[in-house]
């Protein structure tokens, strides 16, 4: 366990790194990949079709979403110490607003399990004839998928946070965190677009322009903590 007992060393900053991407691979596979090989937008029954034929991708997905949670409570928890020299106020503040994204993630389980039961007929429903049970599952893979919108409201007040934390510490690159304040205002407008302007193609536009800012600056921070580590001279910055 001695890489975690001084945040401030490089061994910290690489393991810190080294979760960094687990969370970047797990969360690709199962956020992104995973529901698009099985979903079929507009049309339930394809989807849980899909899911019958996979299975074994669909677990695989379910997998990836336990191994990114549980490395985004370690991240969190040093990403806390790590910058709590520089502001303690912020740092927790990041360090609950990640968390919060986690514990919303966690409660989209819970819909997906839902979705899965109704659609396989394992729930005793005897008034619902097999249409209106996937019409019913098909919702609650609706709910599951809004809480995307939920989850990525958090991220974006842990990002503009931590950007913060990165800028200001002399630690890391500024221009890093500065790509972590910025970019991560795209999972905000995301959130937006996606709930109440779905057809602004404006806003689609410059939201994917910043979610790619967000994502190459939270790969070089992660690929800094991991081959860098804190710089030396800033190590013992005072607080802010």
């Amino acid at each position: 366990m001695h890489p975690f007992q001084d945040p401030s060393s490089r061994a910290y900053a690489r393991v810190t790194g080294a979760l960094y991407l687990v969370i970047a691979v797990a969360g690709g596979f199962s956020i992104l990949y995973v529901p698009g090989a099985l979903n079929v937008a507009g049309d339930p029954a394809a989807t849980f079709a899909n899911i019958a034929d996979r299975r074994g991708l669909f677990h695989a997905g379910l997998l990836g979403d336990v191994v990114m949670m549980t490395a985004e409570v370690l991240v969190t928890a040093m990403l806390y110490h790590m910058f709590r020299p520089v502001n303690a106020t912020l740092s927790l503040a990041a360090a609950y607003a990640r968390l919060m994204m986690v514990a919303v993630m966690a409660v989209m389980l819970f819909f997906h399990a839902a979705s899965l039961a109704l659609a396989d007929g394992t729930v005793p429903l005897q008034s619902f004839d097999a249409a209106q049970r996937i019409e019913l599952a098909g919702l609650m893979r609706h709910v599951h998928d809004a809480g995307v919108w939920i989850w990525q409201l958090f991220f974006c007040l842990h990002l503009i946070l931590l950007g913060t934390l990165v800028a200001r510490s002399g630690l890391y690159p500024r221009i890093i965190g500065t790509g972590l304040i910025v970019g991560g205002t795209g999972y905000l407008l995301d959130s937006v677009q996606m709930f109440a302007f779905p057809e602004a193609t404006v806003l689609a536009a410059v939201k994917v322009a910043l979610l790619i800012v967000v994502t190459l600056a939270e790969l070089c921070f992660a690929l800094w903590l991991l081959t860098h580590g804190p710089r030396a001279s800033g190590r013992h910055a005072v607080a802010i």
